[in-house]
């Protein structure tokens, strides 16, 4: 039974260009998470006594690690739209350089040979 190849160097070097350039066309990334959730202002004359589905809102807040300490952020809408895509880039972000590491290693523990 034969054993597959293993990937040249050349190909691995070819597949690390690849994960970089995902990267690099990615305009955000941030750490945290967001919430958004609607409330109730307690007033007994306003709509949102009616109940959740009358509530005010959504608010959006953006919890981050900064400097060691937790950063809250109240967000608009606009701003909560682009957190979201700069944690979802950060999380494929996370993703691509551990295949990146992979990579790396499948290059260094690669056996020499003179086929490249």
């Amino acid at each position: 039974m034969k054993r597959p190849r293993k990937p040249s160097a050349r190909q691995l070097r070819q597949k690390t260009a690849e994960i970089r350039r995902q990267i690099d066309a990615m305009d955000y990334a941030c750490s945290g998470t967001l919430h958004s959730r609607t409330r109730a202002c307690g007033k007994a004359n306003c709509r949102c006594a009616d109940g959740p589905d009358a509530w005010h809102g959504p608010y959006h807040d953006w919890t981050r690690r900064k400097d060691g300490r937790l950063a809250h952020a109240a967000l608009s809408p606009e701003q909560a739209a682009l957190v979201r895509r700069g944690i979802t880039n950060r999380r494929r972000i996370e993703r691509l350089l551990a295949l990146w590491e992979d990579e790396t290693a499948a290059e260094i523990l690669r056996p020499d040979d003179s086929s490249d």
